[in-house]
């Protein structure tokens, strides 16, 4: 269980980076549509080699510069509507006027002030995930603020860009990405350093993404938003953690880093009193001609080395936990694979995985490891296990220092691994391919929140609180208000988005394939009489099994059609006749029982409230 810690005492200072992709119709620099496709769908592929580039300045990131030192194949997959634009074969268009408005509402929703014009920027970024090497960002609005329970947070800017492509997996070359996310408007919003406990930070991130979805113009699902968590103590230092998914995930990320940076401190006040230091990686082959492990043997037997680094002053510390089932073993691990390793063995962990204690005795005399010494080695073809060897040699340096500042990736069990150097400035310089704009703030306007939504949705349309606010926060939201617009019943269509959407989906109807065409068209049969409110799951049913179909088509097919109103009296005035001794003697209490029998002489063709009306009214006549 994670500790917990006076985070105040500690100085923790967090700050988040919120990136949603905007719902627009195209994508930020070309007119391709931003719908996503399955890789399956592919209809062609192409490779590129990604270099860095220096900056106006002269200068080369050390990110980029270590993205580059791994020589990788970028393959990309085009679509259909997959244009040059996206291939980097053609200069980008101007920037997209629906995602600069959507950008705009959302500033006007952080209080942000919004700059007089906004020119675009290329990042450099040369993992592959972007065509060209470099993402196109704009900044749009600063100086904002939020409020949560434990006081404001600032909102230091807020950045128009391009989605990165899709990673869809390694391959033996390099990495296959995906073109159809490239380019979709993504906006990036940045807070001030003002959160100081995980909880807030939780708060704070499900606060921006209720002002988001109150644009109703962002797209919704795993994937769609990403939260990006810095957070630093006062004797540890800045870590960027990307790559969140969900909500939830944030406070135990947060408090686990700090965790991780208390014990890394812990580690560097141990080795400051061992004296501790790094030496210089040798070749340690030799100790291992005759070994039984299979990973040493496999790469010595395919004309590999084992490379050693020897860790003075280490023993006992490179198999300490610094986060749940992660060690800083762990984390020199982490970049040895960076550099194309598997990862490494280390004397903390020896012997096992084959390797001998004989062998163990002979690796630290090979590098003359004393009591107190650990020894980590790396074995895979040459080059990959002397650069590994090397990465690993650095971090093990930084660990007597402290904590190093490092982008990391965020894991699912609120632990994160180690990803890159934090980016610097030399990695921004001017799009010279797309001129700037000027944002008029007066042009949109401020969106409605989904909490005044609630209120509107129970005061104007009679929907109980638990159903509105399932409403106003779905993702069907816009199609909720888009619907009702067009005269459909509030209570229906807020029925069938949320409830009955639900039920056909636990009776296992593939409702994904529902479309919005298919939602509307079936509730504006239902508002125009042709569908009984009791027959629009029917409907859904079959064009979630066969979307190829309009929903009229399901209707006639299905034979779910509604029936007139004089068909209606005239089903009822039947019932009332069999029963008419029953009614006689009863009155209106015979109403109940003969209500499921006029349903079912309609066969469930008509609406129950003009069934009810029919049968009160026939019933009445009779006493």
């Amino acid at each position: 269980m994670t500790a917990e810690y006076d985070y105040e005492a500690l100085g923790l200072v967090a700050g988040l980076e919120i990136h949603q992709q905007l719902d627009t119709e195209t994508k930020l620099f070309c007119s391709c549509p931003t719908e996503r496709h399955d890789p399956d769908e592919a209809v062609r592929s192409f490779t590129r080699y990604l270099h860095p580039t220096k900056s106006e300045l002269g200068e080369i990131d050390e990110a980029a510069l270590e993205e580059s030192q791994i020589d990788r194949e970028f393959e990309y997959l085009a679509y259909d509507s997959t244009c040059l634009v996206e291939e980097d074969d053609e200069p980008p268009h101007r920037l997209d006027d629906e995602a600069l408005d959507v950008a705009l509402e959302i500033a006007q929703l952080l209080d942000m002030g919004v700059v007089d014009q906004a020119h675009v920027m290329r990042k450099i970024v040369v993992d592959g995930s972007n065509t060209s090497g470099f993402q196109r960002s704009s900044l749009i609005a600063t100086d904002g603020e939020i409020e949560t329970s434990e006081g404001p947070v600032g909102i230091e800017d807020l950045l128009l860009e391009e989605e990165s492509a899709q990673r869809i997996e390694e391959t033996d070359s390099g990495v296959r990405w995906s073109l159809d996310r490239l380019g979709i408007p993504l906006v990036e919003i940045g807070t001030s350093p003002d959160i100081r406990s995980p909880e807030q930070a939780r708060e704070a991130a499900e606060r921006i993404g209720m002002l988001l979805r109150s644009t109703g113009t962002v797209k919704r699902g795993l994937g769609t938003i990403r939260q990006d968590v810095n957070v630093s103590i006062a004797e540890g230092a800045r870590v960027e953690m990307k790559g969140v998914q969900s909500l939830d995930e944030i406070d135990d990320l947060v408090r686990e880093e700090v965790g991780r940076q208390v014990a890394l401190l812990e580690i560097r006040k141990e080795l400051e009193k061992r004296g501790a230091s790094v030496g210089d990686p040798i070749d340690a082959s030799a100790v291992f001609e005759d070994t039984e492990s299979g990973v040493i043997r496999g790469a010595l037997s395919g004309g590999g080395s084992v490379m050693a680094v020897p860790l003075r002053g280490f023993d006992g510390l490179v198999g300490r936990e610094i986060q749940p089932d992660r060690r800083l073993g762990t984390e020199l691990s982490d970049h040895a694979k960076r550099h194309g390793a598997g990862g490494i063995f280390h004397t903390d962990e020896l012997p096992a995985y084959g390797v001998t204690e004989s062998e163990v005795g002979a690796l630290r005399e090979a590098v003359d490891a004393g009591e107190e010494d650990a020894v980590a080695i790396v074995a895979d073809d040459t080059r990959t296990a002397e650069l590994a060897t090397e990465a690993v040699a650095a971090r093990a340096r930084t660990a007597i220092n402290g904590v190093p500042e490092e982008t990391r990736g965020a894991n699912e069990d609120g632990t994160s691994r180690y990803l890159r150097p934090l980016p610097g400035a030399a990695r921004m310089y001017p799009e010279t391919d797309v001129p700037p704009v000027d944002p008029d703030p007066s042009e949109v306007e401020t969106p409605e929140l989904l909490t005044e939504k609630v209120e509107r949705y129970r005061s104007e349309h009679g929907l109980d609180a638990g159903l509105a606010e399932q409403v106003a926060f779905g993702r069907r939201m816009p199609l909720f208000e888009r619907v009702v617009g067009e005269g459909v019943d509030p209570t229906l269509a807020a029925g069938t988005l949320e409830s009955t959407l639900t039920e056909l989906r636990r009776d296992d109807v593939p409702v994904e394939s529902l479309t919005d065409a298919h939602l509307t068209e079936t509730l504006g049969l239902a508002r125009d009489g042709d569908l009984p409110k009791g027959s629009v799951g029917d409907v859904l049913t079959v064009l979630a099994e066969e979307p190829s179909l309009t929903a009229e088509e399901a209707l006639d097919r299905e034979n779910l059609g509604g029936v007139s109103e004089d068909e209606v009296r005239d089903a009822v005035s039947e019932v009332v006749d069999r029963n008419a001794g029953q009614v006689e003697e009863e009155g209106m209490g015979a109403f109940s029982g003969l209500m499921g029998e006029a349903m079912g002489a309609l066969q469930g063709k008509a609406d129950g409230e003009v069934v009810s009306t029919a049968l009160r009214e026939e019933i009445q006549k009779r006493t």
